[in-house]
């Protein structure tokens, strides 16, 4: 298992990113911080799951545990790649997610 772990940056926010099958996969907890500001973006994960009902469904297709490197050690954490990142970004209200549309 070859993969390669980096920091993207945006709107001065760090989301980390792993290459997984040969293509980038994103935290998803870091996205929704960059684009939301929540204080809790496991949360507002939750409550957006619960609003969106089609999200919720097909969470397992866009959700995928990856090894992530943490300041307490390596987790699996929830990526999506680019084509995933993009359907959870739809149900993000944010004008800071205009650009990534």
């Amino acid at each position: 298992m070859n993969e390669s772990k980096k920091i993207a940056i945006f709107q001065k926010k760090e989301i980390r990113k792993v290459i997984h099958n040969n293509e980038w996969w994103f935290v998803i907890e870091d996205v929704v911080f960059a684009l939301t500001d929540s204080k809790n973006p496991r949360g507002y994960i939750k409550d957006m799951r619960r609003r969106d009902a089609e999200l919720a469904k097909g969470w397992g297709q866009f959700a995928t545990p990856l090894s992530i490197e943490t300041a307490g050690g390596v987790q699996r954490i929830n990526c999506a790649n680019t084509e995933g990142l993009f359907r959870i970004i739809q149900s993000i209200p944010s004008s800071k997610a205009e650009p990534l549309e």
